[in-house]
C-alpha cells in the first residue's frame, strides 16, 4: 500500500460505551502484539484523553497514543487520534452516557464524513452509538445509517451483515414482524437485490455474484397454503430483475442460509431483520461486520452495541472492530481499483 494512501478513520462511538476499549485493544493487538494488522493506515476520531486513560487502565503501557491532524504522517508505531477536544468529557463515567457523550459521538461521525469528502481519509469504521443518546442530543436520526445517509444526501441505502462465511442483506430492517407482509413490495425487493449485486461486484470483487432470495413463509408458502407473499411480490421481484449476476429464489428460509454458508451463494436477501440476523449471528457473533450499501462513502461498523453494562471493565472483545477495519480496507481497495 502506498504511503500516500489516505487512512481509514475509526469513530470512537459513545465515549461511555465500549468504543474506547475496543479501539485501544485493536491497536494493541496490531501495534504491540503485531497481530491482525490492517492493510492501510488507520486513525481515530475521538477523544485523546479518554483513549489514553483507557489504555492505562488496561495496562497497555507500551501503546503510544498521540494527537494527529490532517497532513501528518501516520506512524506505524503509534495510535493517531484526531482529538475532538472542544467536547470536554471530564465527568465521563463508563456505562453512564449523558448529554456531553451524546454530543461527542455525533461530532465524531460528522467529522469523519467531512474528512472523507475532503479526501483526508478513505473511509470510516464506526464504533457503537446509543439511539437513546441521539434522541437526548436532539438528533432527528434513529441511528448511524440514517445520519450518514443525510450527511451524504443518499436516498437509497441498505444494511448488509457480512462475514467470511455468510453475507445477508435485509429487505426490511427495524420493523415489527406483523408489519412486514404489508410493507414488502416488488419494487423494494428488486431494489434490494440490485443493491446487493452492485455491492458484491464493486465492494467485494465478485465478477458474477450469486444471490439467493429467501421466502417469507415456511416452505415458501407451499403454493399459497401458508401465505401468498412469495407469489405476490418475491417471485415477481426476482423474475423482473435483469441486471448482472445470478439471482435465484425464493428459497425456503430454513435451508437457504445453510446453503449460502456452504458456498453455494455469495449473499442472501432476507425479508426481515431476525430472519437474516439469527443465522448470521450464529456464525459471526464475534466477527460480524455491518456494511451500509448505497452510500457514496465507505462505511463499515461493528456488529454490536455500546454494551454499557460491561463498559470500563476490560471485558469487551475487539474482534468485530478488527473485522470491520479489514473489510473497510478491502472495500476501499476494490473501489480504488475500479477508479484506476
Amino acid at each position: 500500500m502506498s504511503i500516500d494512501t489516505p487512512p481509514l478513520a475509526i469513530t470512537m462511538g459513545c465515549p461511555a460505551g465500549i468504543g474506547p476499549e475496543i479501539i485501544v485493544k485493536f491497536f494493541h493487538d496490531s501495534l504491540v502484539e503485531l497481530k491482525n494488522q490492517p492493510a492501510r493506515p488507520v486513525v481515530v476520531i475521538g477523544n485523546l484523553a479518554v483513549l489514553r486513560k483507557t489504555a492505562r487502565e488496561l495496562g497497555f503501557f507500551r501503546l503510544t497514543i498521540q494527537s494527529w491532524h490532517p497532513g501528518d504522517p501516520v506512524r506505524p508505531d503509534v495510535v493517531p487520534v484526531f482529538d475532538c477536544d472542544d467536547r470536554p468529557l471530564n465527568n465521563l463515567v463508563p456505562g453512564k452516557p449523558d448529554l456531553a457523550t451524546a454530543r461527542a459521538m455525533i461530532g465524531y461521525i460528522e467529522q469523519a464524513v467531512r474528512y472523507i469528502q475532503q479526501g483526508v481519509v478513505s473511509g470510516m469504521v464506526t464504533c457503537p452509538i446509543s439511539k437513546i443518546s441521539l434522541k437526548q442530543a436532539g438528533s432527528p436520526f434513529p441511528g448511524h445509517t440514517e445520519m450518514l445517509a443525510s450527511l451524504t444526501s443518499t436516498t437509497r441505502y441498505r444494511m448488509m451483515m457480512a462475514g467470511q462465511h455468510l453475507k445477508v442483506v435485509l429487505a426490511t430492517i427495524h420493523e415489527p414482524l406483523a408489519r412486514v407482509p404489508d410493507i414488502l413490495s416488488v419494487d423494494d425487493i428488486r431494489d434490494c437485490i440490485s443493491m446487493t449485486v452492485d455491492s458484491l461486484r464493486h465492494d467485494f470483487g465478485y465478477a458474477n455474484p450469486r444471490v439467493a432470495v429467501a421466502g417469507l413463509n415456511p416452505h415458501c408458502g407451499e403454493n399459497g397454503m401458508f401465505g401468498s407473499e412469495e407469489q405476490d411480490c418475491i417471485t415477481p421481484a426476482i423474475s423482473g430483475y435483469d441486471g448482472p449476476g445470478v439471482v435465484s429464489g425464493p428459497w425456503p428460509p430454513d435451508t437457504v442460509f445453510y446453503q449460502a454458508a456452504a458456498g453455494r451463494y455469495d449473499a442472501v436477501v432476507a425479508m426481515y431483520h431476525d430472519q437474516g440476523l439469527i443465522p448470521f449471528k450464529l456464525l459471526h457473533f464475534k466477527d460480524g461486520v455491518n456494511v451500509t450499501l448505497g452510500l457514496p462513502i465507505v462505511r463499515t461498523s461493528v456488529d454490536h452495541g455500546t454494551a454499557y453494562d460491561i463498559a470500563g471493565q476490560g471485558l469487551a472483545d475487539p474482534a468485530s472492530l478488527a473485522a470491520a477495519v479489514h473489510m473497510a480496507a478491502d472495500i476501499c481497495s476494490h473501489r480504488e481499483g475500479e477508479d484506476r
